[in-house]
């Protein structure tokens, strides 16, 4: 009996998220949906795919069908892309700043590429005040934008509202008289004037003591309990602390994340710009 193209598909999804309820998310299934697929893969190849522990994990058998079921489901959307959607070709400028391309990015542009293979993808990563000036002069065709508020970039997509935390060692907080030692991003930046106007009106002292434009750089400081930074939400690591209560943590003000567009009709580039934002918004 051939493989189905649907099976294939939840079950490369379930193999790269590790996760039944990702991989639901990701092919637009129930989670029972998905159960039942790999259920039925399993049954159809008389071998189990997957170690069902707390996370799971491919068995040999698993291992040998991803890759096998990669190619399968390659062909099969170049097939679909090539009749379905030929006009889908070009290059798309798109411009991010780079915590969001180090958390966010890589599942995308994957999954995007999958399924437009002829559609060039020129990707920068710059602060968002850097963007949104070569932006203006036409050097991207998207850019990806923080804002404090959305009225900053009125004719922007509003992708979504987040809440931002303060990360680190709380112990680094609770002195009336200690200065809190800051890891954060060099100005501008959303993240680092959220941070010191809170610390300000909460009459706290501060010292930048780390300070980088790289996710990694900033989580890695972090770590090393050099200080405390602030980040949203979505983007705070497993391996770090939220600081959330407490008299001496201030309330920081939600960010926004807005994506702008130059007006055009490029179909590449508004096949690119609904993606993204179908993938990021909440």
């Amino acid at each position: 009996m051939p493989f189905d193209a649907l099976t294939l598909e939840c079950f490369l999804a379930v193999a790269e998220t590790g996760s039944f309820t990702r991989a639901a998310e990701r092919v637009s299934r129930t989670q029972s949906a998905v159960s039942q697929q790999i259920i039925k893969l399993e049954n159809q190849i008389a071998k189990p795919l997957f170690v069902r522990n707390k996370q799971l994990t491919l068995t040999l058998e698993g291992e040998i069908l991803l890759n096998y079921a990669r190619k399968i489901i390659q062909l099969n959307r170049d097939a679909m892309d090539r009749f379905k959607q030929p006009e889908l070709q070009g290059q798309v400028r798109f411009g991010l700043p780079e915590d969001f391309a180090s958390v966010f990015l890589s599942d995308i542009l994957t999954e995007y590429a999958s399924l437009h293979p002829r559609i060039l993808l020129n990707i920068e990563c710059d602060l968002t005040l850097n963007l949104y000036e070569r932006f203006k002069k036409q050097e991207f065709d998207l850019v990806l934008v923080k804002m404090s508020r959305p009225e900053d970039f009125p004719n922007g997509i509003d992708v979504w509202s987040e809440t931002l935390e303060w990360v680190g060692n709380r112990d680094l907080f609770e002195l009336d008289d200690q200065v809190v030692p800051l890891v954060l991003s060099p100005q501008p930046c959303v993240y680092r004037a959220r941070a010191i106007h809170a610390l300000e009106k909460m009459k706290k002292k501060w010292r930048i003591v780390f300070s980088s434009h790289s996710y990694a750089g900033t989580i890695a400081a972090v770590k090393a309990r050099m200080g405390v930074t602030v980040l949203p939400r979505n983007m705070v690591p497993d391996s770090l602390d939220i600081i959330r209560t407490g008299q001496y943590i201030s309330y920081l003000d939600d960010t926004h994340i807005s994506l702008l567009k130059h007006h055009g009709k490029n179909l590449a580039v508004n096949s690119f710009e609904k993606f993204v934002v179908d993938k990021l918004k909440p």
